[in-house]
């Protein structure tokens, strides 16, 4: 919220980077609470707040997935609540998912967004995958099997492919990646524990980019990249102590340009690397001021090219 209060001009702290080609990167603004989404208080709503007290706002408790529907609407799964946060900056409202059917959130991670703007959001504790629609209204779960569990360990990232009519959840524990149709059918699956090429350790996250996947193979400090049938194609990273390598890599989010941002939870930057995974820069600090990071996870990138 920083950037709202031009008074103290406190954005402007934070130190644009300059890139190749003169372009910047600027910080923007923090969001941490639904009173810098909702429209300023009128004074007769301020009248009643000191006469009953102010109302008790929603705060983000332990941020972790984050994406952006068609509508610019943000939407940040919170495991700390535990609940899901739909800011809507357009329209000054805030909205907060808690489950469906019957069945709270113990731990919602990852979440997605397709085409028609429903929300899929994987809960780790649970093993399954809740489906909303674009108003927040529960509509299925992906993943529950009466009478016994469900088919995912700890699902944790996900990734929709609307033109595909594909869902892509990475099993953490499991060390695989299952590939879905929209309703929740399970196609194939991929993946085994392992160091080799095509094998995880604890993967996360997950990208689709055009006809490939970019899944985060979090215990092998790298990012590896497959077909979409689950065919092995490329990896870059590795545990090192340089930047460049990578820790603790939790988000991953790719811009217009194709290149590759991975939140490192350890380092606490962003770094940037292009499609052969030469790291280009990095920003971000260990802190609690603005454009610093404490444990960074989720990540996504919108159509003007502003991380989130």
């Amino acid at each position: 919220g920083g950037a709202e209060r031009k008074a103290n001009n406190s954005a402007d702290q934070v130190p644009a980077l300059i890139l190749d080609g003169g372009r910047r990167l600027e910080f923007v603004r923090a969001i941490s609470a639904e009173t810098e989404v909702r429209a300023k208080r009128s004074v007769w709503k301020r009248i009643v707040d000191l006469v009953a007290g102010p109302p008790e706002f929603h705060r983000m408790v332990r941020p972790y997935g984050i994406a952006l529907d068609s509508l610019g609407r943000v939407i940040v799964s919170d495991p700390g609540v535990p609940a899901v946060h739909i800011l809507d900056f357009e329209k000054r409202k805030y909205e907060q998912l808690n489950g469906g059917k019957g069945l709270a959130f113990r731990s919602p991670m990852g979440v997605a967004v397709d085409a028609q703007d429903n929300i899929y959001v994987t809960d780790s504790a649970l093993g399954i995958v809740f489906v909303f629609d674009s108003k927040g209204k529960h509509k299925s779960f992906i993943g529950q099997q009466q009478g016994h569990a469900g088919y995912f360990q700890r699902p944790t990232g996900i990734a929709v492919d609307s033109a595909a009519k594909r869902l892509y959840v990475a099993d953490t524990l499991g060390h695989k990646v299952f590939v879905l149709d929209l309703t929740g059918r399970v196609l194939s699956s991929f993946g085994e524990r392992g160091l080799r090429p095509g094998q995880f350790n604890f993967p996360t996250e997950i990208v689709v980019r055009g006809q490939e996947l970019l899944v985060v193979d979090a215990m092998n400090f790298r990012v590896q990249t497959f077909s979409r049938d689950g065919g092995f194609v490329r990896s870059f990273g590795s545990l090192g102590e340089r930047t460049g390598s990578l820790f603790r890599p939790k988000g991953l989010a790719l811009d217009s340009e194709g290149n590759i941002y991975v939140a490192d939870a350890l380092l606490e930057t962003v770094q940037v690397f292009n499609q052969d995974g030469r790291l280009l820069y990095f920003f971000g600090r260990s802190g609690a001021g603005l454009g610093e990071f404490q444990l960074p996870s989720g990540l996504c990138i919108d159509p003007r090219n502003r991380i989130y």
